[in-house]
């Protein structure tokens, strides 16, 4: 009986956990009162794309209009890492604690050039690194149970990395085209090819 006790105790301590971290994401709003966006890019405006510029100018035009509007619009942080400084890299997994810590989801690494190539074609535009807590939220109450994250921690990547990024390559096609005026269709083709992507069968939670 102490196995079982022990067992539901942890589970039922989980479950608190996970109703803890959803509530932090919950407040009442009417209609689109209360209602806060966090924009972190600006995808394209008429005649042209912005994917060549890098993240410091798209979040000085978020930083502009959570000056204009600051009841609507939410300031995204951010922070700059310098991946050869030891000292850089340690006070960036200090600031994702801390950020964790507080409740936060976690944070979205991205190659501060935005649009980047390397060797093998585009680099990832973003990874999200999110924290413990929100896990919850996404893999259940109990996926902290040895037994659970054990699965979680064998699920392969790759797949998913490989669609992602095909994704993000037909997107900023998408995004060209709009800018450039073309008839929709011709958007419309960039578009629903993502969204044949998207009907391969595979773990949404990835």
């Amino acid at each position: 009986m102490d196995e079982l006790l022990a067992r539901t105790e942890q589970r039922a301590d989980n479950a608190e956990r996970f109703r803890t971290a959803y509530r932090r994401y919950v407040w009442p709003t009417n209609g689109l009162e209360g209602v806060q966006v966090a924009p972190f890019q600006v995808l394209a405006a008429e005649g042209t794309t912005f994917h060549d510029r890098d993240h410091g100018w798209h979040l000085a035009i978020a930083d502009r209009l959570v000056t204009a509007d600051p009841e609507v619009i939410r300031r995204t942080e951010r922070l700059i890492v310098q991946v050869s400084d030891d000292a850089s890299v340690a006070a960036g997994a200090a600031w994702w604690e801390a950020l964790t810590a507080q409740g936060g989801e976690g944070m979205v690494v991205k190659p501060l050039a935005n649009l980047t190539r390397g060797r093998r074609g585009l680099v990832q535009p973003g990874i999200k690194v999110r924290g413990p807590e929100y896990l919850r939220i996404i893999y259940g109450p109990d996926y902290t149970l040895a037994e659970n994250l054990d699965r979680v921690r064998r699920r392969g990547l790759g797949r998913k990395r490989s669609l992602a990024l095909q994704e993000y390559a037909l997107g900023l096609e998408a995004l060209e085209r709009v800018a450039a005026g073309e008839p929709l269709w011709r958007v419309h083709e960039a578009v629903f090819a993502v969204l044949a992507l998207e009907s391969e069968p595979i773990d949404p939670r990835l």
